[in-house]
C-alpha cells in the first residue's frame, strides 16, 4: 500500500514523506538529490538518492520572498530534510529556478490546492507546500459553508425578494436557509432524487424522474410538467420560455400560458448525444452543458428557431453552468467539471479567470445578488462565494 496517498496513516505518512536521516542520505553513491524527496512523496526506506540539496545547486537559487507567510514554503525546512553535512547555509528554500546543478528538475509552484487539505486530513497545517484553499483565483473569496444535505446537492434557488435560500438534493429533501443568520429553517421531505432546482418570480421549479414540479409560492398551486425521459439535471427561464436539460440528450421548452395560468409545450432541441446537464441563458443564447463533453449555444434564427452557433470542447464533461457579472461588471461563465473543479470564463472570449475545487463534483451553481453566488457538491455541503476587486482579499 502507499502509505503517503492514505490519510489514514497519519504519523507513517508523515515519516515516510521526510525519508531518511540526513546520514542516511549523505551515504548515497549516488550523488543525485531524491525528485520523489523534493516533491514530498519519497517512500524509500532507505533511498539510494540524497535527501538534502547539494551547496552548488541551492548557491544558484535567488532568495524566496515573502517571509513567514508562503503557505509554499518548505515543510523540511530546519528540520530532517535539511542539508546534508554541517548543514550550512540556513534552512532550504526550494522551488525556484528551471533546473539544479545535477539536471533534476526543480518544484514548481503548484496550481491546484493540497488534495489532503480538500479531503479534510492534511498534517502539516500552514506549513504545507500546497495551498490550503478551495479557490486559485485572485477574484472570488469564500465566506462560509452551509450543512445539513446527506447527499449531492443538485439544486439551488433565491427567489426574488426572499429572506431563503432554497437548496435540493439526492437525498430527496429541500431545505430552506435563513440568509441572515446562515441557519436551515426548514425542510420539505419530497421522496424522490432531486434533479435540479429555480426560482423565477413566484414559481419554483424541481426537475425530478421524468417531470418538472412547479409551485407557485404566492397562491400554493402545484402542477407537474411532462414530456423529459429519465432524470431532468437542469433548469432555465429565458425569453419567456422554461428549459429543461435531460437524461436523453433533448432540451425541452414549455411557454407560460396567461389564459390558463399554465405552461404549454414550445419546442424540443435535439443536438447533444449524451445528458444535458446544465443550462444557461443570456445575450438571447441558451448554453448548454453536456456529459459529450460540448458546451453547445443555440440562437434563434432568421426563420425563428434555434440553431448551434458555436462548441467550445472541454476536456472533461461539464455538470453545471452559470453566468454572472464579476465584481468589475464584467460578464463571467461558472462551468463545473466531473474533474471536481469549477472553470471560470471571460465572456465572449472564454479566457481563463481562475478555478473552485472541491472534494466531490460541484452539481450546482447559483447567482444571489451583491456579487455572491452559490456552489452545492457531492458531499452535500453549500458554500457561499463572493466576487471581490482587490485580490489579496482571497485566500
Amino acid at each position: 500500500m502507499d502509505i503517503e496517498t492514505d490519510g489514514r496513516f497519519g504519523n507513517k505518512r508523515v515519516h515516510h514523506r521526510l525519508g531518511p536521516a540526513n546520514g542516511a542520505a549523505s551515504s548515497s553513491t549516488s550523488g543525485k538529490v531524491c525528485i520523489h524527496w523534493r516533491a514530498g512523496r519519497c517512500n524509500r526506506f532507505p533511498c539510494p538518492y540524497l535527501h538534502s540539496e547539494l551547496p552548488e545547486a541551492t548557491a544558484k537559487r535567488p532568495s524566496q520572498s515573502g517571509g513567514g507567510g508562503n503557505v509554499w514554503r518548505n515543510p523540511h525546512s530546519g528540520g530532517g530534510g535539511g542539508r546534508g553535512a554541517g548543514g550550512a547555509g540556513g534552512p532550504n528554500k526550494w522551488g525556484r529556478g528551471p533546473g539544479g546543478a545535477d539536471g533534476s528538475p526543480r518544484h514548481k509552484v503548484p496550481d491546484r490546492p493540497c488534495r489532503y487539505f480538500l479531503a479534510g486530513d492534511c498534517s502539516y497545517g500552514e506549513k504545507c507546500r500546497y495551498p490550503h484553499s478551495y479557490s486559485m483565483s485572485d477574484s472570488i473569496t469564500m465566506l462560509t459553508p452551509l450543512q445539513g444535505h446527506e447527499k449531492v446537492v443538485t439544486g439551488i434557488a433565491l427567489p426574488a425578494g426572499s429572506d431563503k435560500l432554497y437548496s435540493g438534493s439526492k437525498d430527496g429533501t429541500v431545505r430552506m436557509w435563513d440568509c441572515q443568520t446562515g441557519q436551515c429553517a426548514g425542510v420539505i421531505n419530497m421522496g424522490r432524487e432531486i434533479g435540479c432546482m429555480i426560482s423565477e418570480g413566484p414559481w419554483l421549479f424541481v426537475g425530478i424522474p421524468d417531470a418538472v414540479k412547479v409551485w407557485n409560492m404566492q397562491t400554493q398551486a402545484e402542477m407537474n410538467l411532462t414530456g423529459p425521459t429519465g432524470q431532468v439535471y437542469a433548469l432555465a427561464v429565458g425569453n419567456e420560455l422554461l428549459f429543461a436539460a435531460t437524461q436523453d440528450g433533448r432540451i425541452l421548452a414549455w411557454r407560460f400560458s396567461a389564459a390558463t395560468n399554465g405552461f404549454e409545450p414550445a419546442a424540443s432541441l435535439v443536438g447533444h448525444q449524451l445528458a444535458v446537464v446544465s443550462l444557461v441563458v443570456g445575450a438571447m443564447r441558451l448554453y448548454s452543458g453536456s456529459m459529450d463533453k460540448t458546451i453547445r449555444v443555440w440562437a434563434a434564427t432568421e426563420s425563428g428557431s434555434l440553431e448551434v452557433t458555436y462548441t467550445h470542447k472541454e476536456e472533461h464533461g461539464a455538470l453545471a453552468l452559470s453566468g454572472m457579472p464579476d465584481a468589475q461588471s464584467k460578464p463571467v461563465l461558472l462551468c463545473s467539471l466531473n474533474d471536481n473543479t469549477v472553470r471560470l470564463y471571460d465572456l465572449p472570449s472564454f479566457s481563463d479567470r481562475g478555478r473552485i475545487f472541491s472534494k466531490q463534483e460541484i452539481r450546482a451553481i447559483q447567482v444571489g445578488p451583491s456579487g455572491l453566488f452559490f456552489t452545492g457538491d457531492g458531499t452535500g455541503e453549500l458554500k457561499v462565494w463572493q466576487w471581490v476587486i482587490d485580490g489579496s482579499q482571497t485566500k
